[in-house]
């Protein structure tokens, strides 16, 4: 019995000895690169440090899985290509459909997250039991798969400044982005996936009012996540503005916050993304809470799935 229950323990410790490797080769990376200079160690750090968090949390997951069928192979393949094909979906269709307006952020969640699903029902298609503890781990690879895609290319862009290349800056978007990754892409698509898998069977996914007010929902929460600067920067000029400011802003020119003001700031752009993930949390345990009940909701569109075994 000890010795089964010491060879359980171990792979669920994976998770962390990943983390502990991934974060001391990235720190050592860090400090070699402020000592030697050289770029050439640079791709190496934007992908230790936009894969570390990602990766880390789907083999956390990997060790709650439901069912042998939820093989590292078909982990790693949703993670890999559901990111990149959600990454690249994502951009065609924001350049395309999206143009400035108050509801740019709601239209790239929108956009973001049915892409994602789009993702996640294609790789998983051949499963031929979906639980929703199953679909709850794969909704998170792609999320995170995406999240660790787009975090590097937000890495490399920060690594250009107008002073020229700023490997602080680079650390310091790796850094913000890394951990803010488990309440933001990962999570809301986890969210989709277990919803998704609650209502399908061996030979369809099923298109349920459920599922299309969970994906308004998470859309929601996207938008909001994205828009939290500029909705701080709003509420801080409503409730500590002056009518200089004001006046300032109507000849288009950028006023000097005063010291409530910045952090006021800074208050409600953290707070305010703290609720966001909270809301996230707990819509997500609620979800994994119900594992064990069928979605009664209204089936509008039912998706066949060929070939599944």
């Amino acid at each position: 019995m000890a010795g089964s229950g010491t060879a359980a323990g171990r792979p669920r410790r994976l998770w962390l000895r990943m983390f502990g490797t991934g974060l001391g080769l990235w720190l050592l990376t860090v400090v070699v690169i402020f000592l030697t200079g050289n770029p050439n160690l640079i791709p190496t750090l934007v992908l230790l440090g936009s894969f570390l968090v990602p990766v880390t949390f789907v083999a956390w997951a990997f060790s709650r899985r439901h069912s042998g069928e939820l093989t590292a192979e078909l982990v790693l393949s949703t993670f890999v290509t559901g990111g990149v094909l959600g990454v690249l979906a994502a951009s065609v269709l924001e350049t395309y459909l999206l143009h400035p307006s108050p509801w740019l952020f709601l239209g790239v969640g929108l956009i973001e997250e049915a892409v994602k699903l789009a993702a996640l029902a294609v790789l998983t298609r051949r499963l031929a039991h979906k639980y929703v503890r199953d679909g709850l781990i794969l909704g998170a690879a792609v999320g995170f798969g995406f999240a660790a895609f787009e975090s590097a290319g937000y890495a490399f862009t920060a690594l250009f400044t107008e002073r020229g290349l700023s490997v602080a800056d680079l650390v310091e978007t790796e850094l913000l982005r890394g951990l803010l990754a488990p309440v933001g892409h990962g999570l809301w698509t986890a969210i989709l996936g277990g919803v998704l898998f609650s209502s399908s069977a061996r030979e369809h996914f099923a298109l349920t009012g459920r599922l299309v007010v969970s994906y308004l929902g998470v859309s929601v929460l996207h938008a909001l996540w994205d828009s939290m600067h500029g909705i701080a920067l709003l509420l801080t000029l409503v409730l500590t503005g002056t009518p200089a400011q004001d006046q300032l802003l109507a000849q288009g020119y950028q006023p000097r916050p005063t010291p409530l003001q910045a952090h006021l700031f800074t208050l409600l752009s953290w707070g305010g993304l703290a609720v966001v993930a909270l809301l996230g949390l707990v819509w997500l345990r609620a979800v994994r809470r119900h594992a064990d009940r069928a979605d009664t909701s209204r089936v509008w569109w039912r998706i066949a799935t060929p070939g599944s075994r």
